[in-house]
């Protein structure tokens, strides 16, 4: 009975200590959120975005497109696989015309 009563004794120390670090855990983040917020916010009052009507609205940043890719070195990738055979004779003009075209 007694390492039964030790056991309980144990599992509710542990259970009360991992419940105040969690609560302790919880309000740090909570502190750190509201911290940001309001800077955030005080930065919006210093420097308010200027609003500007939709149809003068500032444009969204387009991604660049990527280059195009090397033809000749598209055609050497094909060679190579071709004579390594994963790809056969019909599959590599098939490919050499969609690069060539």
């Amino acid at each position: 009975m007694p390492g039964l009563l030790r056991g309980v004794a144990r599992t509710a120390v542990v259970a009360g200590t991992a419940t105040a670090v969690s609560n302790r855990v919880s309000r740090r983040q909570a502190n750190r959120w509201s911290t940001q917020e309001e800077a955030a916010y005080y930065e919006q009052q210093q420097y308010p975005q200027q609003q500007y009507p939709p149809q003068y609205a500032q444009p969204a940043l387009v991604a660049a497109a990527a280059p195009a890719p090397d033809p000749i070195e598209q055609l050497q990738r094909l060679a190579d696989l071709k004579s390594q055979g994963i790809l056969t004779e019909e599959e590599f003009q098939a490919q050499k015309a969609k690069i060539l075209a």
